[in-house]
């Protein structure tokens, strides 16, 4: 069923230096005032200090990935892909620019390419917990729900406190139709976001699977409070009770 088991794909990343410009090269200002902007979701401005950055250093690997970033963002994939094949030529250990080129490949539905890039970055970077957790939510939408939850268990184990890890590694158990797992990690997600309504009414729909209509009223309950549709959460319901 379509219903609520979505996992949420992580945003992009920008790396940048945030530390105070005296002694940098005129380039890494443009550069350190790119990433501020694009923290600030001001990516057209933040594109222009990255073409300055790169105008001044035509060999500044990171720059051409958070442009290559930036210009995913705005919908600029050509440009995109360009740039950030730029970044790899120019610095191949560079993880960040296949993790981000992955994020674009899979919003465009490519998912194996996203996948293939996820590898790389992991690869070059075995901590990048985002990585995991990416690749993780890929192999989920094409089915693969054990492979997904190695990852998301790995992604869990660099982050324990990742609460969008535990649901959705809650989400991959549940469609393995393994609903008690599922209710543990929606368990831990809720633990540690009090106010995570998806991770309410994920545990109320695996409650329901599971017969226990009971012990998922409350969920319902706190979903609705917390802002999700009542309407579209009794269908939801209603499905799953005529499923079971």
């Amino acid at each position: 069923m379509k219903a609520i088991f979505i996992a949420m794909l992580l945003p992009l990343l920008v790396f940048g230096c945030r530390a105070p410009n005296a002694g940098f090269s005129e380039a890494e200002k443009r550069y350190d005032s790119g990433v501020v902007l694009a923290a600030r979701g001001q990516l057209a401005q933040a594109i222009t200090e990255y073409d300055a950055a790169i105008n001044l250093d035509p060999e500044f690997a990171l720059a051409y990935n958070n442009r290559g970033t930036a210009y995913g963002e705005v919908g600029r994939h050509e440009d995109a892909f360009q740039d950030l094949a730029e970044a790899i030529r120019l610095d191949p250990q560079l993880a960040s620019a296949r993790y981000n080129r992955g994020n674009i490949y899979r919003n465009l539905g490519k998912v194996d390419l996203a996948i293939v890039d996820y590898d790389e970055a992991i690869r070059l970077d075995p901590q990048f917990a985002f990585a995991y957790v990416n690749r993780a939510i890929s192999y989920a939408g094409l089915g693969q729900h054990a492979r997904a939850i190695g990852d998301f268990g790995e992604a869990i184990r660099l982050n324990p406190q990742d609460a969008d890890a535990h649901s959705n590694r809650g989400i991959s158990y549940a469609g393995l139709s393994a609903y008690e797992r599922a209710i543990e990690d929606f368990d831990k997600a809720i633990r540690l976001d009090p106010l995570f309504v998806n991770a309410y009414s994920n545990r109320a729909i695996a409650y329901t699977f599971l017969g226990k209509d009971v012990e998922a009223q409350p969920d319902i309950e706190t979903a609705v409070k917390l802002g999700f549709d009542q309407v579209e959460l009794d269908v939801i319901i209603d499905e799953v009770k005529n499923r079971r």
